[in-house]
């Protein structure tokens, strides 16, 4: 039985696409049904289908997308296209991408869905072949461990004693690189690498380099021509090995490589990376030099945003910019000092310019190196015991702070600057809040309760004050006096709070949420939304990196 999923987000259509043909009798069982893209894509990790018949038009991550997740991540999944005729285009474009045909959705019928389903077979049979005809040659030839290889290449950056000759002999006995005459070594750096895995455990941390690994040898090929292998903290070697070819060619080809595994890597595991290519040569033994090359350019640029250049500094992978890194990792007493004595006096602009002093210090340096990586990591560390100190038993407080998700996406020690100061901007209003706050009265508690408790549906002073027993007048005064916002005003905030989480959740579109969360028009939704955040909520979801 060949296994088929369907993910299309209209359950009738999903019900007609069910009921068009007896799939047993045919040879196919459906294992599933998706409502969009994102859970899909979890199915597939989960249990891979034989073949997917994907609508076109889907919120959140729509055919097009899937369709190019699955070819990347999935190639042997056959996929049919749904679509009505003014998804065309993007159905052409999944066509393009490797999908076997396109379903009209008012033209479904069981015969044409068959045949569909057959074509697909029949192209998983041809692969099947081809994969069996793989196997049949690598049985001729002794099967090459990749654990080898890169372990190999890695000894070559790592300065072990004779890994120049050892990766000369295991490329002759193994067939590595064959009938090659230029390679060039490049250097690929997770950013926030150190911050991702500072509370992880060494299993977790195997486990992401190793997702990365795969993910960039399955995008560059034959291991055999182009290798991906992982040197520490967060890098990785890329290897080329190219026949006959000019060193512009070279140099073109490779930076066209470079550019798809960061785009693949930001994609799929929200990984943000930056690059550098090292100089082409003409012998393996060469490959470590190639590489020094590489993580010179790479470490010794400014970490601005792209456009501005600096010259290297670097000059090699033991002295120089290296060592910089090591000087400073982490505050000083009396920066420590001053900055928990900014926090407890809840002063705003001397938490700003401490963290304005602390990084000009450092702001020359690549964001993805030690040193700026532990200075957020010990400023972040510090504002969450600040929290936990002075608002004890409120963990959920650290949900109205910038989520730190942002991090992944961020390409310059400037704007680590300003996501910091707005994260303490966002800690001292709390702290600030919560100090000013004090206990409100029994009235006034039971109107915020009701806030609380129906804010998703209709919720008026009046409806309040009825609940609690008290003349809707009173109680609009006392709630001013008490809360210093009006009753109208709390409850737009409780309602934009409650959409924030729903937005970075990613699990339903903006005009969706706005009706989730008691706003009878998405417009006034919208308004309110950029009155309380300064931003739109689609603004909102591009800082999330989810627009």
């Amino acid at each position: 039985m060949f296994q088929v999923l369907l993910v299309d987000d209209e359950p009738l259509v999903r019900h007609d696409l069910r009921t068009l043909l007896d799939w047993n009798e045919h040879g196919f069982e459906l294992c599933g049904q998706a409502h969009n893209g994102i859970m899909a894509l979890a199915m597939i990790e989960q249990s891979p289908p034989h073949i997917a018949i994907i609508d076109v038009n889907m919120p959140e991550m729509n055919g097009v997308e899937l369709n190019r997740a699955i070819k990347a991540r999935f190639p042997s999944i056959q996929t049919i296209m749904l679509s009505s005729f003014d998804d065309y285009d993007y159905v052409r474009e999944c066509l393009k991408n490797g999908s076997i045909d396109y379903l009209l959705k008012h033209r479904m019928d069981g015969t044409t869905l068959a045949a569909l389903l057959n074509k697909a077979v029949l192209e998983l049979r041809k692969a099947d072949r081809l994969l069996e005809e793989s196997e049949a040659r690598k049985v001729k030839t002794e099967r090459i461990n990749p654990v080898h290889i890169r372990d190999h290449i890695a000894h070559l950056v790592r300065g072990r004693k004779e890994a120049t000759l050892e990766i000369e002999a295991f490329s002759r006995e193994n067939g590595l690189y064959t009938g090659a005459s230029s390679y060039a070594a490049a250097a690929l750096q997770i950013v926030p690498f150190l911050l991702l895995t500072e509370s992880y455990s060494d299993v977790q941390t195997n486990r992401l380099v190793q997702q990365v690994v795969d993910m960039m040898q399955q995008s560059l090929g034959d291991i055999k021509e182009r290798t991906a292998a992982y040197v520490e903290d967060g890098r990785f070697m890329i290897v080329f090995a190219f026949k006959e070819r000019s060193e512009h060619a070279i140099k073109s080809e490779i930076d066209g490589q470079m550019r798809k595994l960061q785009h693949a890597l930001e994609l799929f595991l929200n990984l943000k990376c930056v690059s550098a290519v090292g100089h082409v040569c003409t012998s393996l033994t060469q490959l470590g030099t190639s590489y020094g090359s590489a993580e010179r350019l790479l470490d010794a640029s400014r970490s601005e945003p792209s456009g501005s250049s600096a010259a290297p500094r670097m000059p090699g992978r033991a002295g120089g910019l290296a060592d910089e890194y090591h000087q400073r990792v982490s505050l000083t007493i009396e920066e420590h000092k001053q900055l928990l004595l900014s926090i407890e006096r809840l002063d705003i602009e001397g938490v700003h310019g401490l963290i304005e002093s602390v990084f000009a210090s450092i702001h020359h340096l690549p964001i993805h190196s030690h040193t700026v990586q532990m200075m957020v990591s010990e400023l972040m560390q510090t504002g969450d015991k600040a929290l936990k100190t002075w608002m004890p038993g409120t963990e959920d407080a650290k949900e109205k702070l910038p989520s730190r998700s942002e991090l992944g996406r961020i390409g310059s020690v400037g704007e680590l600057v300003q996501w910091l100061q707005s994260f303490y901007a966002g800690l001292l209003g709390l702290l600030k809040q919560h100090r000013a706050g004090g206990p409100y009265s029994r009235h006034v508690t039971q109107a915020i309760h009701f806030i609380l408790e129906r804010y998703p549906g209709y919720v008026t002073l009046e409806l309040a004050a009825g609940a609690i027993g008290l003349n809707s007048s009173y109680l609009s005064r006392i709630f001013k006096e008490e809360t210093q916002r009006t009753f109208s005003e709390y409850l737009n905030r409780v309602r934009i709070d409650a959409g924030r989480k729903l937005l970075e959740s990613g699990k339903y579109s903006i005009k969706e949420i706005s009706g989730q969360v008691g706003f009878t028009t998405h417009n006034y939704f919208f308004k309110v939304f950029k009155e309380m955040t300064g931003l739109t909520p689609q603004e909102y979801l591009n800082r999330l990196g989810r627009g």
